[in-house]
Order: C-alpha cells, then sequence, then structure tokens
C-alpha cells in the first residue's frame, strides 16, 4: 500500500508565533486580551465598598425621602391634585437620584478604568459590523455547542452555586438577627440589612476575584493561542510587508545589472587598470585640476575584472600588475570614492610611471 503525506496539510498548522502585524490587526477587529469576569468581581468589590461608606448618606437621604412623602401623604390637608403628585414625585426622584448618582458615578468611573487597564485606549467598529455567518443557523449551533460556549456555561454554574451558599451560610447563622428585626425601628433595620448586605457583597466579591484570576489566566492562553500562524500564514505575510523574494532579487539583480553598465561606462574614463593580475582589476583616473587624491572609477573580480581589461585594451588604457595594491584596494576603496591617504604612494608611483611612459607632464 502507498502512503501519500500531503505536506500542505503540516503548513496550515498554527504552531508558529503571532507576529505584531498579526497583534495590531486582531486589535483593530476588536479581538483584544480581557476577561469579563475581571471586571464583574471588581466592580461588584467596588460597589460593596461605596455603599459601606456611604451607607450613612444612603440611609439618613433615604429616611428623609421616606418620612417626608408620608407625612405629606398622610396630612390631612393634603388635597390630591396633579401640582400635589408632581411634587412628591419630583421630591421621590432627587432623593432616588442622591442615593443612586455617587453608586453609579464611582461604578462608572471604576469599570473604565479596569477596562483601560486591560485593554488600553480603542476604538474601533468592527464589532458592530454585520456578518452573514451570524445568520446562519449551522454556525449559530456551532457557536451554541463550542468549547468557548461550555467554558461560559460552566463558568455560570460555579459562579451561582458559589455565591448562593455564601449567601445561605451566612443567612444560616444570623437567623436570630433577622428575625429581631420585626421589633426594631426602621433606622436599625436599614442598619442591620445593610451591614448584611455589605458583609455578603464582599465575600462574594472576594471569591469572584479568585475566578476572574483564574479566567484572567484561561483567556490570556485562548488569547494568544487563537493568534498563531501557519508557517503559510507566516509566509504570506511576510510577502505582504517585505516583498515578495524572487520579485526583491529579480530588482536587486537589475541595480546590480544597471550599477555594473555605469561602472563599465566609466572604465574608458581611467587612466590606468591595477591588477591581480587576473583575478582583480581597478580602474584609476587622476585629474589634479578636478580632485587632489586618484579616484576609483571602477573594479571588479573574475569575469568583471576579465570585462574591464577588454574595455582597457580597446581604448589603450596601461594595465599595471601590482598583486597586493589590487587587492587592498578592491576591500577597502568603493567605486566613486576617492583613494585613501595611506595608499597614495603606491598609487602615485603607478601613475608616474604611466605618465613617464606616455610622455606625460
Amino acid at each position: 500500500m502507498e502512503l501519500i503525506i500531503n505536506l500542505q496539510l503540516f503548513n496550515q498548522e498554527k504552531t508558529e508565533k503571532h507576529t505584531q502585524k498579526k497583534m495590531r490587526e486582531s486589535r483593530e477587529k476588536g479581538q483584544v486580551l480581557q476577561s469579563k469576569e475581571v471586571n464583574s468581581a471588581l466592580l461588584l468589590l467596588t460597589s460593596f465598598v461605596t455603599l459601606s461608606v456611604l451607607s450613612r448618606h444612603f440611609g439618613s437621604t433615604l429616611l428623609s425621602g421616606t418620612y417626608f412623602i408620608y407625612s405629606e401623604y398622610l396630612n390631612p390637608d393634603f388635597v390630591f391634585t396633579i401640582a400635589n403628585i408632581n411634587r412628591l414625585t419630583k421630591i421621590a426622584a432627587y432623593n432616588l437620584l442622591m442615593i443612586f448618582a455617587p453608586l453609579a458615578g464611582i461604578t462608572l468611573v471604576i469599570g473604565l478604568l479596569i477596562s483601560y487597564m486591560q485593554v488600553g485606549f480603542l476604538f474601533t467598529t468592527k464589532t458592530l459590523e454585520i456578518k452573514l455567518s451570524r445568520l446562519n443557523p449551522i454556525e449559530g449551533f456551532k457557536r451554541m455547542f463550542s468549547l468557548k460556549s461550555l467554558v461560559e456555561l460552566v463558568k455560570s454554574f460555579v459562579k451561582i452555586i458559589l455565591i448562593g451558599y455564601i449567601v445561605y451560610s451566612y443567612m444560616r447563622n444570623r437567623m436570630v438577627s433577622i428575625t429581631n428585626t420585626v421589633a426594631m425601628e426602621v433606622e436599625s433595620i436599614i442598619s442591620v440589612l445593610n451591614s448584611f448586605a455589605i458583609s455578603i457583597g464582599v465575600r462574594a466579591s472576594a471569591v469572584l476575584i479568585v475566578l476572574a484570576i483564574l479566567d484572567y489566566a484561561y483567556q490570556r492562553y485562548e488569547y494568544y493561542k487563537g493568534l498563531k500562524m501557519s508557517k503559510q500564514e507566516v509566509k504570506e505575510e511576510f510577502k505582504q510587508t517585505e516583498g515578495n523574494p524572487q520579485i526583491k532579487s529579480k530588482i536587486k539583480e537589475k541595480q546590480r545589472q544597471m550599477s555594473m553598465m555605469r561602472m563599465m561606462q566609466d572604465v574608458p574614463k581611467a587612466d590606468v587598470i591595477i591588477t591581480n593580475p587576473t583575478h582583480i582589476a581597478i580602474a584609476i583616473q587622476y585629474d589634479s585640476s578636478k580632485a587632489a587624491a586618484p579616484k576609483l572609477l571602477a573594479k571588479g573580480q573574475e569575469f568583471v575584472a576579465k570585462k574591464i581589461r577588454d574595455v582597457a585594451s580597446e581604448h589603450d588604457i596601461p594595465i599595471v600588475e601590482n598583486k597586493k595594491l589590487a587587492r587592498t584596494m578592491y576591500e577597502i576603496v568603493e567605486v566613486g570614492d576617492f583613494i585613501p591617504q595611506d595608499l597614495y604612494q603606491p598609487v602615485a608611483e603607478i601613475l608616474a610611471y604611466i605618465y613617464q611612459t606616455n610622455n606625460k607632464t
């Protein structure tokens, strides 16, 4: 039996670490590392701490408002008119606002801070876009029975069970206190219920914070797992950001060819060609009226060196063999640069020999 292995399958496996571009695109789509459980737990804790700190303010506001409304309502001279009902409604609304506004304001600010700490500043409309896949019933069933949905369901059950146990265990041990509230005044009842609510809320918040830490670790794992890329995706991204390697190679080759053509066009301007003798060729020009030092017009090895010698022969340019000097200039002097000062002496000797041979002055 012949076993055929499709190597493309390995390329599709998401085993590679995400790139910065991948993370940036994911963030632009609204896909960020965030645990809703962290937000919920800290907001709940903030709410009950605020309630504890401002409980006297809340209680006095509630009582004063309630007393005022009942005293007005039970007053024999009170007349049910639209004006009176509107006045009492405004008073009741004001008292409720004085109770809930501080709590809502503090909770809102803390909520924004928590979200900013997790996500930073992010504004995107991608999450609001309508996707046809969301209307697909098959895709809907897949989402309902996915691992993510199962995890969310388990978290909800765990929270219900734990919070239910906290409320039950706390209230069971305080049934006598609850029963005694029947004989208490309104202020005392509010104080006892407030104490119960804060105690239960803080305990529940502590449990939810532990769950939030575990959830954040899980969300972090899932987030970076979702960002992983296949080898093919990495290659495609590299092509998009850095360009197709084959095209870049062709461009560089074309640039080298053009540079070579320009260099070969300058060879006829040279005064002398210094060789190695066959492996390296250096074209040197010296014009004392334009520059104080000789200039390297062209250089090359092997095939290029032969081309330089051929052009030099066609234009009757002298060719001088100096292995050490040719090698040194090839390594340290670039095309178009002037000869460095430490090479003046050997180059000057060669130029002087050429000028003397050609009877130049």
